[in-house]
């Protein structure tokens, strides 16, 4: 009658494809964006560089803001817990122990802004979708 409509033994309920291939996509790419930001701040740093006045800081604020923008559209908020003890404590780390690299204060500002803005772009992006 007017209920809703059960499925049969014979006939499984099966998710979207689209559903499924979503699911796996975003762990992958969180993967890739991390891998990034790992490479970014701790291989050794390229010889004889061009500088380009704040590029180091856009640089430091997009491989923390990707992945907090995918944290945040995916729920996953402890994630974005680590990303923000990982941006001062990645400078430490460069600072101490890297002697190819340098800590910078500034570059953890960066990091924190990135995570802040990619946050703000997920739930702005989120709220416009509605």
């Amino acid at each position: 009658m007017g209920g809703p409509r059960h499925e049969g033994p014979d006939q499984p309920r099966q998710a979207p494809e689209r559903d499924s291939r979503s699911h796996r996509l975003w762990p992958g790419l969180f993967t890739v964006l991390v891998a990034l930001q790992l490479l970014v701040l701790y291989a050794p740093s390229a010889p004889g560089r061009v500088e380009v006045t704040g590029l180091d800081k856009v640089v430091h604020a997009s491989v923390f803001g990707l992945p907090a923008l995918v944290a945040t559209l995916r729920r996953w908020p402890w994630v974005l817990l680590a990303l923000a003890l990982h941006a001062p404590l990645s400078e430490l780390v460069q600072h101490v122990l890297l002697p190819h690299r340098d800590g910078n204060v500034w570059d953890a500002v960066a990091d924190l802004a990135g995570i802040v803005l990619g946050v703000a772009v997920a739930v702005v992006g989120r709220r416009l979708a509605r």
